[in-house]
């Protein structure tokens, strides 16, 4: 339950409010498509929703989204799966991503920041002029509107190169980093086939250099659908006999051709986490991605020319392909390459700091790592053009809130965001007119009917439930590759309520609009009947010095019984000790409830996680109940499997 009149942490003055985007929006779709003047936010999101046809129309026309042909209508079917967007359209979302090269030819497109610090800048007409030199020899290669283009490559200039230089061609893109094994990226391409891939011979990574020469040859012997290897010498290396040279399909001087494809066109192919299975290919659409992200980083992000985006994350993660479309607003993007807390647990604040960055988004976890390690990010760094500090990969727990508010500025935007892969965008998050309130997500997202439902159906306000969208979103998957017949589509959303997006987390409505996200609903824990949200219980437990991490598993027994353990993985030099034990008990049940006190404490070596960092709850869960370690999860997924191999000795202790 939320209380009824919470202080909010943060108010955006009249200025802030009078100067975002998705107010002259509001202004302007108020005199040309009968949007609410009046009402603000709340008014805006209700018309959007209500009248979405109407609403995506005026987000292309305020973007200025150039198609080649006109559409016949904006949405043509409005079910879920199967909406069909801005049918007879053809555009190019790389042309997009490109425009503001003509009026700011020297202005830098990218900053690229390693583990030193020091910074790369690449101008707007460098990155069209390689983006162009690059979609030639693409197109020499052989590669055509359809044929997948591969990445296996870190958050550098050339992996941002390559994915624009495929959609130019109209080519499907796709990628992992190097820190994933053969292994998980194999699951990964071979669904897709590639026809090209690029690939660096190595990576920096907390102070160390790692050879994935071995790793890249192998990738060539078992996707025999490759008829290019560009290799990238990002370690120095000569390039490896039968491949290609980046530099020699980037340096000519040619000006980028646009395949003009339709609007439902594949742009790229995201994975899910796959820790259960063969990871999902997800499959979205260049229109589709095109007008969202304008929608998400124009309106709700707030960013311009003037801003410089700066997200930490890697090339297996949505938030690098969102990273990158920053470009479509004219942003300057900051790429960083490296360890998050490399040399120290304050490297990313650093990055913030020299590049100048006015959007520092980066993940909850860091957030409260830094809190744990007593970073002092405003003592340390001038950060006076850090304007809004936005977190995701889990909910922000509200002592984060409090931290940033304290330790960057009583003045600052702090957007906790939740979406997902699947959607490569928000449900709910940044708005830049609206108060922050402690441990909440300001509002869901514009043309995004976000709702809480019992397991009935109905609407939930101020309670509990299941995070469903009512309505589609045009960068919803088109559909997963080699799903013929679409039934692991649907069977992934649709399944729990027909035609209604079911996410798979748990989620309030707030009465006064705002969201907060509980965890995800398929690693339930259920007492007594009583759904509960993991993540409530990681918050309170992980606000003790003593925890550097914890992990809650709800177990259903044979004998009908229900067993909670919380694995705890302590700090250094911390015991788990009565004394401890006890504190850990007293501050769940006086923080939550006596239904959240866990039946066990078990301290572990330590928490598995997915390989984009994602705590791991249904496998252990799984492992708990006596499965085996290869039907449990999926080794090529996860950061340890001896981590794993701990859990499943447990178990089998237990039994």
């Amino acid at each position: 339950m939320t209380s009824a009149n919470p202080t909010p942490l943060w108010q955006p003055d009249r200025d802030r409010i009078e100067r975002a985007q998705v107010t002259r929006f509001q202004a302007w779709a108020a005199e040309h498509h009968g949007a609410p003047a009046e009402g603000g936010y709340a008014a805006l999101h209700r018309w959007s929703v209500d009248e979405l046809e109407t609403f995506w129309r005026a987000v292309t026309e305020w973007f200025d989204v150039r198609f080649s042909t006109p559409f016949e209508r904006v949405l043509a079917d409005r079910s879920m799966p199967g909406a069909r967007w801005f049918p007879g359209a053809t555009l190019n979302y790389a042309e997009h991503a490109l425009r503001a090269a003509d009026a700011r030819a020297q202005e830098p497109a990218l900053l690229y920041v390693d583990e030193t610090h020091e910074q790369t800048a690449v101008s707007w007409a460098e990155l069209r002029r390689q983006v162009g030199s690059l979609a030639a020899g693409l197109r020499a290669l052989g590669v055509r509107p359809g044929d997948r283009v591969s990445g296996y490559l870190p958050n550098v200039p050339q992996a941002a190169v390559a994915l624009l230089a495929t959609a130019a061609v109209g080519g499907v893109w796709t990628s992992c980093a190097p820190d994933f094994g053969a292994r998980s990226v194999l699951d990964r391409f071979q669904q897709v086939e590639p026809v090209v891939l690029f690939a660096v011979d190595g990576y920096r990574y907390g102070g160390k250099e790692h050879d994935r020469r071995d790793t890249v040859a192998e990738l060539r012997r078992e996707l025999p659908s490759l008829r290019a290897v560009v290799h990238i010498p990002l370690l120095g290396t000569e390039a490896p006999s039968g491949t290609l040279e980046w530099s020699a399909l980037t340096e000519a001087d040619t000006e980028p051709e646009f395949e003009q494809v339709p609007f439902d066109h594949p742009l790229w192919v995201l994975y899910s986490s796959g820790t259960t299975g063969l990871p999902k290919a997800i499959v979205q659409s260049q229109g589709g991605i095109l007008v969202e992200h304008l929608k998400q980083l124009g309106l709700h992000c707030d960013l311009g020319p003037e801003d410089r985006f700066f997200w930490y994350t890697s090339t297996g993660w949505m938030m690098w392909n969102f990273l990158v479309s920053g470009l479509l607003t004219g942003a300057t993007v900051v790429l960083y390459d490296g360890s998050p807390g490399f040399p120290d647990t304050g490297a990313q604040w650093r990055v913030a700091e020299r590049t100048g960055a006015t959007l520092f988004g980066t993940s909850a976890a860091y957030v409260m790592a830094c809190r744990k390690a007593g970073v002092h990010p405003s003592r340390d760094h001038d950060l006076s053009r850090v304007e809004c500090v936005a977190t995701t990969g889990s909910p922000l727990p509200p002592d984060g809130f409090t931290w940033l508010h304290d330790e960057v500025r009583d003045d600052l935007w702090i957007a906790s965001v939740s979406g997902g892969t699947d959607v490569c965008s928000c449900f709910a998050g940044a708005v830049p007119t609206l108060p922050v309130y402690v441990g909440e997500l300001q509002a869901p997202g514009l043309g995004t009917d976000l709702q809480s439902w019992d397991p009935d159906g109905e609407p939930l306000t101020d309670e509990v439930g299941e995070l469903v969208v009512t309505n589609p979103m045009p960068s919803m998957p088109v559909r997963f590759w080699n799903d013929p017949d679409g039934s692991r589509y649907r069977g992934s959303y649709f399944d729990a309520y027909p035609g209604v997006w079911r996410h798979g987390d748990w989620t309030t409505v707030t009465s006064r609009g705002s969201v907060i996200i509980h965890g995800r609903s398929d690693s339930t824990l259920n007492r007594q009947g009583v759904r509960m949200g993991s993540a409530d219980i990681y918050e309170a437990v992980e606000r003790l010095p003593e925890i550097a991490e914890s992990l809650v598993i709800g177990v259903e027994q044979p004998d009908g019984g229900y067993w909670m353990p919380l694995f705890v993985h302590l700090a250094p030099g911390a015991t788990l000790d009565e004394a401890l034990l006890d504190r850990i008990r007293r501050t769940i049940r006086e923080e939550l409830s006596p239904r959240h006190v866990p039946d066990e404490v078990i301290e572990v070596p330590g928490v598995p996680h997915t390989l984009t960092g994602k705590r791991i709850e249904v496998p252990v869960k799984r492992l708990l109940q006596g499965a085996p370690l290869e039907k449990a999860v999926n080794l090529g997924s996860v950061d340890s499997v001896d981590l794993l191999r701990f859990y499943e000795d447990l178990a089998r202790k237990r039994a």
